[in-house]
Parts: C-alpha cells; structure tokens; sequence
C-alpha cells in the first residue's frame, strides 16, 4: 500500500509541475489562481488521506487565495 501511495503522491507532483509550465501565456492572476488551486488540492489530499472531498476543497480553497494574492 505504500507503494501505491508514493506513486500517486509522485505522479502528482509530475502533473503539478507540468502544468505550472503551461502557465506560461497566462496572466499574473490566473497563474497565481492555477498554482493555488494545484497546491491546495495537493494539500487537501495529503491531510485528508486521499480523500475526494478534501481533494476538491484543498483546490478551492487554493485557488481562492491564489486569486486574492495575484491581484495584488
């Protein structure tokens, strides 16, 4: 089981970083917005072990801030 743990935990951080290089032709808010939502929902299934829900709420709550924070 922790195998399978690391892995996704792994394949996340792929994908996060991914698609932080995609971010490239956006704006200082929706980058800001994007990067908020992938670390929040990274965050909320790490704290929530995995669970969707956490998941979803981490990447809202995330992107929210990172909203807030870029349009400053």
């Amino acid at each position: 089981m922790k195998a399978t743990q690391r892995l996704v935990y792994c394949a996340g951080l792929v994908v996060l970083s991914c698609s932080l290089a995609a971010c490239s032709g956006m704006s200082n808010r929706g980058r800001n917005t994007a990067i908020g939502a992938g670390v929040g929902a990274l965050g909320g299934a790490i704290l929530t072990g995995g669970s969707a829900l956490g998941t979803v709420g981490g990447a809202a709550v995330g992107g929210v801030v990172g909203n807030i924070a870029g349009g400053r």
